[in-house]
């Protein structure tokens, strides 16, 4: 059969990489084209576009490019048509994928949704879009699929995929030359909000002599650009390994996002950051509806890492928070009683494996 993939962000790209593994093993005809990154592509999937030319954050850098947000999406309707796709498979990325998805069931392709939209969290309305434009939805967060229920829709719950990468990095060490317990800055993966957290994350190294400061480099950035915040500080920027990296950190300090929940499944006491523009910010205080911005924290539906927001995030709180998680020892040891309950609430690992069988099973009953 023929996959035609949309991802449009790292986190996307990582674990549509592992769909593509697991649905060769089930479908060794499979075909694969796809928007997405070098992890998609080193799978075997003919790249159409890279989703560092997708990458647009907050409401006021979308409004400034939106012509080419449109362009792409033009682009990415038309590219699918020619290729005559069995499956349109979007991963997370709604903005782009779910006008891509009513366009797409209108042609009558199938279209399945991995990695569903945090509808849960704002703009609850797009459910409709959704049940009119997916043919299946493939939820990731235990509480998904009950909210989806109270929409009367069906949907598949496969656990998350952030398990099978835990297993898939133990397999080798990210060599760090350093005596000092290690602390993980992960500022996120797109120019503006690196912009706006490193600085500050850097900021404290100052107060913290005892402890080795490590940036996790997002893939789509450059060193250079990396340097021009750094500035001459003797900080490492490690690429491409951000598991291996937590694996071995002692703390981090991380930018709100999926980043949170992977720090958090490898057992790493964190501090949760996030400032955005403010127009963006004051837009979404208005229309995002869940208590917590940390996954960590909805999952477990209470507060088990700090959240430091906006006017929060500055150097002195963000110190006063990194200080209570690596030299408090009784406020560490909760959090990380904590995080152990996290690991369990989300189930083992093998959410690709399932994922890949439920897919596989609906196109073949569509063609029996």
């Amino acid at each position: 059969m023929k996959y035609y993939i949309v991802a449009g962000e790292a986190s996307g790209d990582l674990h549509a990489s592992n769909l593509i593994r697991e649905l060769k093993k089930k479908d060794p005809q499979a075909e694969f084209r796809c928007w997405g990154g070098d992890l998609m592509q080193a799978q075997g999937a003919v790249l159409v576009k890279h989703y560092r030319d997708l990458a647009f954050m907050g409401f006021t850098e979308v409004a400034m490019n939106l012509r080419t947000i449109l362009a792409n999406i033009e682009l990415c309707k038309t590219d699918i048509l020619a290729w005559k796709p069995d499956v349109v498979i979007l991963v997370d990325y709604p903005g782009f994928n779910l006008r891509i998805a009513g366009f797409v069931k209108e042609k009558g392709i199938r279209v399945f949704y991995y990695i569903s939209p945090a509808i849960w969290a704002w703009k609850q309305s797009r459910v409709h879009k959704i049940k009119r434009s997916v043919d299946r939805m493939f939820t990731i967060l235990p509480f998904e699929r009950d909210f989806y229920k109270r929409f009367d829709f069906d949907v598949d719950f496969v656990g998350h995929p952030l398990l099978d990468a835990l297993v898939h990095s133990q397999e080798n060490d990210l060599t760090i030359h350093t005596d000092k317990p290690i602390v993980a800055l992960l500022p996120g993966s797109r120019k503006q909000e690196i912009s706006r957290m490193l600085p500050v994350m850097l900021a404290v190294r100052k107060q913290f002599p005892e402890f080795h400061f490590v940036v996790a480099g997002a893939p789509s950035i450059t060193k250079e650009y990396y340097d021009s915040i750094i500035e001459g500080d003797k900080v490492e920027v490690v690429y491409g390994q951000t598991y291996k990296l937590l694996r071995q950190s002692f703390a981090a300090l991380v930018t709100s996002g999926t980043a949170t929940l992977e720090a958090g499944l490898f057992r790493v006491p964190q501090v949760v950051c996030y400032k955005a523009g403010s127009i963006s910010y004051h837009i979404a205080k208005r229309l995002v509806k869940i208590k917590y911005i940390s996954l960590v924290n909805l999952i477990m539906d209470r507060p088990i890492v700090k959240e430091l927001i906006q006017d929060d995030f500055n150097e002195t709180q963000l110190a006063l928070e990194l200080r209570k998680i690596t030299t408090d020892t009784t406020n560490r040891q909760r959090m990380l009683n904590e995080l152990d309950e996290l690991k369990v609430k989300l189930g083992g690992p093998g959410a690709s494996e399932r994922l890949a069988g439920l897919m596989v099973n609906y196109l073949n009953e569509k063609h029996a």
